[in-house]
């Protein structure tokens, strides 16, 4: 068996873009690990959901530790740097955020979990960071320069393969199968993931989206159940969110190719 190693900016962002690859993992009976670059201070806590006094990075913290149980993952580390806020932010700018933090030291704090843990494959971010969050971006960076550290076979950058989503959504408009009033986020801008033609792999990922809502719903303070994509349809979520797309650049040799990238990763060509 092997071990997937996932690096993620913010407490649910492994709910969003690679649960069901982590899910898939740990079903196959492979190792599963979440590192969190931050503990997503800045998110904006749906209202109502935390009790009073209760500081919100009190409760992202524990709802990482639900996410993996939901997803069969086996550990979860920190790496400490505080949440950077959306680009452009003046929070952009704190001494401790993630966005400033020395790429090298960084990447050297991820290594040493990396070198604990032996990984077949570290997922990251693509460059955008999937849609421009600083901390999503340095995500990118970090875990690149770690896995040259830690000499990782395979990096596979997250992303959203918006030619995808667009088709998808734009089908199910077309067939009358998208509920009256429900409006599909903005995945046209081109800052939002990637084309098809950057993107060199796939994990088919449908028969785990239960586990991947479950991860969802344990973000409770950031994913309430009125949100949209505990909202969308289940086709639309399945046909969505159910594959998952990476970059995966350069590509190991065939020599080296661990068994858990073959047994998951899908080239798309």
């Amino acid at each position: 068996m092997g071990t997937i190693v996932s690096f993620h900016a913010h407490p649910d962002d492994e709910s969003i873009g690679s649960a069901g690859t982590l899910a898939r993992a740990a079903a196959a009976g492979h190792r599963v690990v979440l590192v969190f670059a931050t503990r997503g201070e800045l998110g904006e806590p749906v209202p109502g959901v935390l009790e009073p006094g209760e500081q919100l990075v009190l409760r992202r913290s524990a709802e990482c530790y639900a996410s993996a149980q939901a997803l069969g993952a086996k550990r979860v580390e920190f790496l400490g740097y505080t949440d950077s806020g959306m680009m452009g932010e003046p929070t952009n700018d704190a001494p401790y955020c993630f966005w400033r933090a020395d790429v090298e030291h960084a990447a050297r704090e991820l290594a040493v979990i990396l070198d604990e843990e032996e990984p077949d494959v570290l997922t990251i971010y693509d460059d955008n960071g999937g849609y421009g969050h600083p901390d999503h971006i340095q995500v990118h960076r970090v875990g690149r320069r770690a896995a040259e550290l830690s000499a990782v076979p395979v990096v596979a950058q997250s992303t959203v393969n918006r030619d995808w989503m667009t088709r998808g959504v734009r089908g199910m408009a077309r067939a009358g199968q998208l509920p009256e009033g429900w409006e599909a986020p903005l995945i046209e801008e081109p800052t939002f993931g990637k084309p098809e033609s950057e993107i060199t792999h796939r994990v088919d990922a449908v028969d785990f989206v239960e586990q991947k809502k479950a991860s969802m719903r344990a973000h409770a303070s950031q994913i309430g159940p009125d949100h949209f994509m505990l909202t969308m349809p289940d086709p639309l979520f399945a046909m969505g969110m159910g594959v998952e797309f990476y970059v995966v650049d350069p590509l190991p040799s065939p020599a080296a190719t661990p068994e858990l990238f073959e047994e998951l990763f899908i080239p798309l060509r």
